[in-house]
This record gives structure tokens, sequence and C-alpha cells, in this order.
């Protein structure tokens, strides 16, 4: 099965980022990470933030950063609707940190539950970041 090709398309609400053959696909899903590769056995899963890796041919796997989303695994496609997605390569950390410390802010002056949970969700998130642009 190592031979064997799997569609992958990667689709975001704007449009779509990728829909190319590859070896595999590893998946950070909500219960953990897993690999799919051609003959998989159909799932959908939720998807927390997290890199996705793109495995095609020898070389190092692509990695892209999503903040969450669905992935719906077929025998022989992967596709993932990523609620935001970006390249690990373009991740600027001091950017990012200077994110991070802002959405804690936001976080610690929240005045209702939703703004609360909102806040919450964004520190989660670019702490992922964080920790996928090291």
């Amino acid at each position: 099965m190592a031979d064997q090709q799997l569609r992958f398309d990667l689709v975001s609400p704007e449009r779509q980022l990728r829909s190319e053959a590859v070896e595999m696909v590893v998946v950070p899903g909500t219960e953990g990470d897993f690999g799919v590769l051609a003959g998989h056995v159909p799932i959908i899963s939720t998807i927390r933030p997290g890199v996705i890796e793109v495995h095609k041919g020898t070389s190092a796997p692509e990695r892209i950063f999503i903040s969450g989303g669905i992935c719906e695994v077929s025998s022989d496609r992967c596709t993932i609707l990523a609620d935001d997605a970006v390249d690990v390569a373009t991740l600027d950390r001091a950017q990012l940190e200077q994110r991070l410390k802002d959405a804690e802010e936001d976080l610690a002056d929240a005045k209702t539950d939703l703004a609360s949970h909102r806040a919450a969700a964004a520190v989660a998130v670019l702490r992922e970041m964080l920790t996928a642009a090291r």
C-alpha cells in the first residue's frame, strides 16, 4: 500500500487550498493524531488546533497549521474542512507572542461568558500556533 496515492483536499471557508495526490496525511484529531493512507476505513472526525503533516515522496512532510475543523476520510480520499489554515513555515514567533499576549489580556478583561469563551479559544489556538512555530 505504500506506493498507492491518496487524494488530499484542504478547504477553508474562503477557497480550496489544496487538491493533490499524496502518500499520507497525519491529522490532529480531537481524540488524537491519526494517519491516513490509501485504503483507509471511512471516518469523519473533528480536528483540534494543530499541524497537518502532508507526506509526498521522500522529502520532509509539509506542515500546515489549522485552527480546527472536520476531516472526512474514504478509502481513496482525505478531505479537511479547516476553520483556518496557514503554512507553518510562514508563522512569525514574535508576532504570535504579541497576539497571544493581547488575547490573554482580552481573556482577563472579558465581561461576559461569550467574551470569555471567545478569548479562551483564541488563547488556545495561539498557544498551539506557537508550539508549531518552534
